[in-house]
């Protein structure tokens, strides 16, 4: 099940359970997991890409420890919220994922800038953002959306 509306998530998932969060890139997948209250989100890990079917592995092996009940996948859309060829793969990605766990698509459209811009506030070096932003843009996509899950 792949649902963009945060209400058809939720109803996939009526006793919550820890979600895990995607900041699904060209070279790497950025991970974040919230408890099952679904209150906060933190940074996991980075998958290095591959293959899908290694990726997907990686990324199954992780939601099993992890006791995963559903995946939040960040959505790039254009600015004007209407669809890119980026938005495309991404929808691809979460068809390939749909039979492991109940899929929500969320807007990331200023997830990346919002991370970089507090790296950089931070005065982290290029190479430590690099090595950063994408968890925790993946943190920030699964806060944006458990954030709204809370107010339904």
């Amino acid at each position: 099940m792949i649902a963009t509306n945060p209400a058809a998530f939720r109803a996939a998932l009526p006793d919550g359970g820890r979600l895990i969060g995607l900041d699904v890139g060209t070279r790497t997948i950025g991970t974040a997991l919230c408890d099952a209250g679904w209150t906060i989100a933190s940074p996991a890990s980075l998958v290095r890409r591959t293959k899908f079917s290694a990726d997907r592995a990686g990324l199954e092996a992780l939601m099993t420890e992890q006791q995963v009940a559903g995946i939040v996948i960040g959505l790039p859309l254009n600015l004007d919220g209407s669809d890119s060829p980026r938005t495309q793969s991404i929808r691809a990605f979460a068809r390939n994922m749909a039979d492991a766990r109940p899929i929500l698509l969320w807007d990331e459209r200023w997830s990346t800038q919002a991370v970089t811009r507090t790296l950089i506030e931070a005065d982290a070096s290029r190479a430590r953002r690099a090595e950063l932003v994408d968890k925790l843009a993946a943190s920030y996509i699964l806060q944006g959306a458990i954030d709204a899950l809370a107010g339904l």
